[in-house]
């Protein structure tokens, strides 16, 4: 083979092999975008105090942008807060759209249960995604910012493991062990 013919097949294997690269980086970005959108919208989801339905995600490269509408200020606060504690969430563009408005002195009270119901829908959430805490059999209850966990755990270390997990989420005060260790 000669020189010419040999760099041209080099050329063209090393061309393929930069492009097979960048092919696998997209479909991996891509697939982590998916895999926050998902979390996102289990997220909203669990939340009780928001219409998920009204609410959509668009996740690029690990940046969210919330569209729709919710029914207050808080409502938009909450929904960005709890997207902005996921796990690779690098920013939220929050660009929902406030349908009502609260007055002052209901907003706080419903500030505090909703940063309630927020640390509840957190705790939960990253209970169910951790791969070492069995979530579903975890009841999460919150109350001015103290968590109480009830259910079961199959071992003294899931149980400190849950505790962490809950005691690590922003906006706790405390957190209360009821749980019951089955194995």
């Amino acid at each position: 083979m000669n020189k010419t013919t040999l760099s041209v097949v080099m050329s063209i294997m090393l061309g393929s092999m930069a492009f097979g690269a960048n092919a696998a980086q997209d479909w991996q970005d891509d697939a982590k975008d998916a895999w926050i959108d998902g979390k996102a919208e289990t997220t909203l989801l669990l939340n009780a105090n928001l219409n998920s339905f009204d609410i959509n995600t668009d996740v690029h490269d690990g940046n969210v942008t919330l569209t729709g509408k919710v029914n207050s200020s808080v409502d938009k606060s909450l929904a960005g807060e709890l997207i902005r504690s996921l796990d690779g969430v690098k920013d939220v563009n929050n660009e929902l759209s406030v349908m009502k408005q609260y007055s002052d002195e209901n907003s706080k009270d419903l500030s505090d249960s909703l940063t309630d119901s927020k640390v509840a829908t957190v705790v939960k959430t990253r209970l169910l995604f951790s791969a070492d805490v069995s979530g579903s059999d975890i009841n999460v209850d919150v109350a001015n910012g103290v968590v109480t966990l009830k259910g079961t755990v199959s071992s003294d270390a899931e149980r400190d493991l849950a505790l962490a997990i809950a005691k690590n989420t922003d906006d706790v005060k405390d957190v209360v062990d009821e749980l019951r260790v089955t194995g």
